[in-house]
């Protein structure tokens, strides 16, 4: 129990939890007026513990065991698993009766990533010692002992990273659902994290490492290794690549030390990646007509442009200029509705926006006209490479008929297609949803 769901279905994943509240606690504690307690509006403060609990559920930090997925993702003629049947989420406690076929949905498995004390796949033991040292910056001062727990397991956590690891990282099962390849980035977040987290002040016992100079070596050690690793700007800001969040907060961390002798990056090797991130987005954006910095053929380019958006903000605010300001607000309204399709691409926003979401509880009690109730806020995939089609038992057929009113718009590699078979396009996710909470808050930042 606890936790939130992945995506439009009840899937619980460590992979994308962890980068979901990485991202919004960084929100929190860099924006609290937008985004914290000090907001009327947009607090986020509850929700975070929410997610930070369940994450400190799949830790068990006595046996030193990690838990990385709730539910079975992919069945077979045996097994029923959570994506092979649609309904509502309270029926699952008798779903089927006794029927063995259903067993996995009345009683959904965790999975282990491995006996007690085993070495974490470094991806997930990245993000998760960021996520914890995160709450401890953010919770320290209003809720000691919680911030205090989250350090402990933090230091834990990364204390048992693989850093050398072989085949596929873990992500989900199956792999293919979340197929990650890049890890250094999340180690470096994860020490970047660590590092702040132990400058700050506060009674901190039972540390493994009390010395904040030791995180610190450990994240430019890590973001030496992206930089000059085979994924190096190969990606922008998202779920796979979280570089520039950690490029972003290790430069400010570095500058708050006065010894940096030994550290295997600078600030400006830190800057210069980041542009090199930036000046690839705008080499792509060049070539597109409404500007976009990210291909529409692509999985996940709503959450890509959110992110681009943040990154341009971060770049901006270390180096004082407004050097890629512009392209920040135009990839934030290319997701918002600047784009071939006149669509926005967040539920909510805007008078034309995802009316037929792959989402269970959307289209069951929701309204499928765009009229309330709706899922407001959620982001959704966005144009891709295809429209997925295929039904569902129970699913409401959305649109009626089926006709896809975004056709005409579509080109021989991207198409849009608002439709809830189309999980390729629709389906919202709470790692595609992350950034745009924190794009938002960057944008209000530089219009001040």
């Amino acid at each position: 129990s606890g936790g939130w769901w992945d995506a439009g279905d009840y899937m619980k994943f460590v992979e994308t939890h962890s980068y979901t509240v990485a991202v919004l606690l960084m929100g929190m504690r860099d924006f609290p007026l937008h985004m914290g307690p000090d907001s009327t509006a947009s607090n986020f403060s509850n929700e975070l513990t929410f997610g930070l609990d369940w994450l400190q559920r799949m830790w068990d930090d006595k046996t030193r065991t990690l838990y990385y997925q709730v539910g079975l993702a992919s069945g077979n003629d045996a097994t029923v698993s959570d994506h092979d049947i649609w309904r509502l989420p309270q029926v699952d406690d008798s779903y089927g009766g006794s029927d063995p076929l259903f067993r996995f949905i009345r009683d959904r498995p965790v999975f282990r990533a491995g006996p007690p004390g085993s070495l974490i796949s470094p991806n997930l033991a990245g993000r998760l010692a960021a996520d914890l040292a995160l709450c401890y910056q953010v919770y320290r001062e209003s809720r000691p002992a919680y911030a205090n727990r989250c350090l402990v397991s933090a230091e834990h956590i990364f204390d048992l990273a693989n850093t050398s690891p072989t085949g596929d990282l873990l992500t989900a099962a199956p792999f293919d659902f979340y197929p990650e390849t890049e890890w250094r980035d999340d180690l470096e977040l994860g020490a970047t994290e660590l590092s702040i987290a132990l400058m700050s002040d506060g009674h901190r016992s039972g540390l493994p490492h009390a010395d904040p100079g030791f995180y610190l070596r450990r994240a430019a050690h890590w973001a030496h290794a992206y930089i000059t690793g085979p994924g190096d700007a190969a990606d922008t800001f998202n779920l796979y690549d979280v570089s520039a969040a950690a490029h972003y907060d290790l430069y400010r961390a570095i500058g708050e030390r006065r010894d940096t002798r030994g550290l295997q990056v600078t600030r400006a090797d830190l800057l210069a990646d980041l542009k090199k991130q930036l000046d690839g987005a705008v080499s792509v954006s060049a070539a597109d007509p409404f500007g976009f910095g990210f291909r529409w053929d692509q999985f996940d380019t709503t959450t890509h442009g959110a992110g681009l958006a943040v990154t341009a903000g971060m770049f901006d605010a270390l180096t004082g200029k407004d050097t890629y300001a512009k392209y920040g607000q135009r990839w934030l309204a290319n997701i918002l509705g600047a784009n071939a399709w006149g669509t926005s691409l967040i539920v909510g926003a805007g008078t034309v926006f995802p009316f037929c979401m792959q989402h269970q509880v959307t289209d069951l009690v929701g309204s499928l006209d765009g009229s309330p109730p709706i899922l407001a806020g959620a982001a959704v995939e966005g144009p891709n490479s295809f429209g997925a089609r295929g039904t569902v038992d129970g699913m409401i057929p959305c649109p009626p008929g089926g006709v896809n009113r975004f056709a005409q718009f579509n080109s021989a590699t991207a198409v849009y297609r608002d439709n809830v078979e189309s999980w390729s396009t629709v389906e919202p996710a709470i790692d595609l949803t992350a950034s745009s909470p924190l794009a938002f808050a960057w944008q209000i930042r530089g219009s001040r």
